[in-house]
């Protein structure tokens, strides 16, 4: 939601339509991503859910940082949501290398 907020506030306030829509496209996908992996298949399927939800995460931060470096969001703005998404970026990537840790330990215990 604060990525949908975001791209609302910068296109009604800022008129800035390029970057505040790759911040939408990415940012989005994060949590639908984690919501399809609630539902994996299999362990492989979920880290693989979860490894495309931490791309785009990435990605989000990516166009965090340009819209900041390139003025259309204030030090405020930016202080607010890029140390979210990089925590989020590291639940992510936590989880993936637990599970993948586990799937390890589980395989070699066969």
């Amino acid at each position: 939601m604060r990525c949908i907020n975001l791209y609302r506030y910068l296109t009604e306030t800022k008129k800035e339509f390029v970057l505040s829509k790759q911040l939408l496209r990415s940012g989005t996908p994060v949590g639908a991503n984690v919501r399809e992996a609630q539902n994996a298949e299999s362990n492989a399927d979920f880290i693989h859910k979860f490894g495309m939800a931490q791309k785009e995460c990435d990605e989000t931060i990516y166009w965090l940082e340009l819209l900041f470096a390139s003025k259309y969001m204030s030090q405020e703005e930016f202080s607010s949501i890029h140390p979210e998404a990089e925590e989020l970026m590291k639940m992510l990537r936590s989880s993936i290398l637990t599970l993948k840790q586990k799937n390890n330990n589980t395989t070699k215990d066969s």
